[in-house]
């Protein structure tokens, strides 16, 4: 019995580098937050359009069909060339306007525009204490290389700054378009 046992153990141990290989990348998440001085309905009247991105400085144009409904959708155009330039093809899935909420899906991306995989995404406006707004952005994703060792620029690393610099220049454009709150 004792001999089983320990037979029993050495294979488990034997295996336990071999499933380490095999494990591949965890998801990642960002969340950046932004304060600006306009009270909530104001800011969300700005951002909480599904098929309006282009207050984000790195939106040039958008297009999409479905409005604000579940499974509505957006291309977003990063370049003047359009459809034939840059683009991020995106989904609704949660939608609330009195929650001003709304969730989404990257369905279509090329890993040299953002680094990314299986990528989702939340964007919400909160009234803030004091007056103004809280607006958050937060997302999950893998990076853009699904296999083990990665190169440089789609690994984990590269796709939460890819990320973390969408956001966080989308919420300078906030402040810039509505102030900061004063303290």
């Amino acid at each position: 019995m004792k001999r089983r046992n320990l037979l029993i153990a050495g294979a488990a141990l034997a295996l336990m580098p071999a499933a380490a290989i095999a494990h591949g990348p965890t998801r990642q998440k960002v969340t950046v937050t932004t304060e600006v001085a306009a009270e909530p309905a104001e800011v969300w009247a700005a951002i909480g359009d599904f098929q309006d991105m282009t207050w984000h400085p790195a939106i040039l144009s958008n297009s999409g069909e479905g409005g604000n409904e579940i499974d509505a959708t957006r291309e977003l155009y990063l370049s003047d060339q359009g459809a034939e330039g840059p683009m991020i093809s995106e989904v609704l899935y949660k939608y609330s306007d009195e929650k001003m909420s709304y969730s989404y899906r990257i369905t279509d991306v090329a890993v040299e525009v953002l680094p990314v995989t299986n990528y989702s995404s939340h964007l919400t406006v909160k009234p803030r204490e004091g007056g103004g707004s809280e607006v958050e952005w937060r997302g999950a994703f893998y990076r853009g290389y699904p296999n083990n060792d990665p190169p440089e620029n789609l690994n984990d690393e590269a796709a939460i700054a890819a990320v973390t610099g969408v956001y966080e220049a989308g919420m300078k454009a906030l402040v810039e378009r509505f102030g900061a709150p004063s303290s």
